[in-house]
């Protein structure tokens, strides 16, 4: 299971006031956190107005940089930062994201041919978010017909089923979950991420919610997430998950965590 940290994100409060006061400690610092506690790429988002928002990443890029080499999933809907940060990476970026939107085919599309980027991929088109898992899957196979066409091979692309709250939907968990297992059917090759915290929104004890449809999304097909790598208890359960469904070989991975006191609830003395 694979990590994509979400904390670097300007519609963060506290983030959004260190891209303001150009902290770059304050962002080092958080990067660095993210890492330590396991993050595979550091989602970067600047989240601000659009005529800021390239000046804004292109310097959230750079203060990550100065810490950590960890690869870095750039996070826009605007071609225009994320072809100016593409450009300035130290390795090739995570491009989040793509659609099957006529105008981030048109314009995301290229960005990531041209820099020869992991994408992530969303299950949707011009008509928003499908309801149904078939609809889902039919705005897959398009998507994946347009990648396959500008030369994008399926192992660079992350297929995000779209996890929608269960607050306002309580079916929401169940469509997620089988788009992701009919499409590992259908694709081979390519991955499955999801950013995991939509599940929650609006309900209380979010972190618990997030364990139990993370366990479920895994057994599905799910092998990469955005999340809170800071969150012990979730780290845990991705752990736990991957041993009891034989993934981590004599049980390694999961008892050094364990013994360096990386999982877990926190003793309260």
């Amino acid at each position: 299971m694979k990590i994509i940290g979400e904390k670097i994100n300007g519609t963060l409060k506290k983030v959004r006031r260190a891209i303001e006061e150009r902290d770059s400690t304050f962002i080092g610092e958080l990067a660095l956190s993210q890492v330590s506690a396991g993050a595979d790429w550091l989602d970067i988002n600047a989240g601000t107005a659009p005529d800021r928002e390239t000046e804004d990443l292109l310097w959230l890029v750079e203060c990550v940089q100065d810490v950590t080499d960890i690869p870095l999933c750039l996070d826009s809907a605007n071609p225009e930062p994320l072809t100016a940060a593409a450009g300035i990476v130290a390795r090739t970026p995570m491009i989040n994201s793509i659609s099957l939107e006529q105008q981030k085919i048109r314009e995301i599309l290229p960005v990531v041919r041209e820099y020869r980027c992991d994408v992530i991929a969303l299950a949707m088109d011009d008509g928003g978010i499908p309801a149904s898992t078939e609809e889902r899957l039919r705005i897959i196979h398009n998507l994946m017909e347009e990648m396959d066409k500008a030369g994008v091979t399926p192992d660079r692309i992350y297929l995000d089923p779209l996890v929608m709250g269960i607050a306002t939907n309580t079916a929401s968990g169940g469509i997620a979950l089988e788009t992701i297992r009919s499409a590992a059917t259908l694709y081979e090759g390519v991955h499955f991420c999801a950013g995991l915290s939509n599940i929650s929104f609006g309900l209380p004890q979010r972190s618990l919610i997030n364990q139990v449809f993370l366990t479920l999304a895994i057994e599905a097909g799910l092998d990469t997430a955005i999340l809170n790598p800071l969150d012990r208890e979730l780290r845990g359960a991705i752990l736990a998950t991957e041993l009891v469904l034989g993934r981590d070989r004599h049980c390694q991975r999961y008892t050094r965590a364990s013994k360096n006191g990386l999982i877990g609830r926190v003793a309260v003395s």
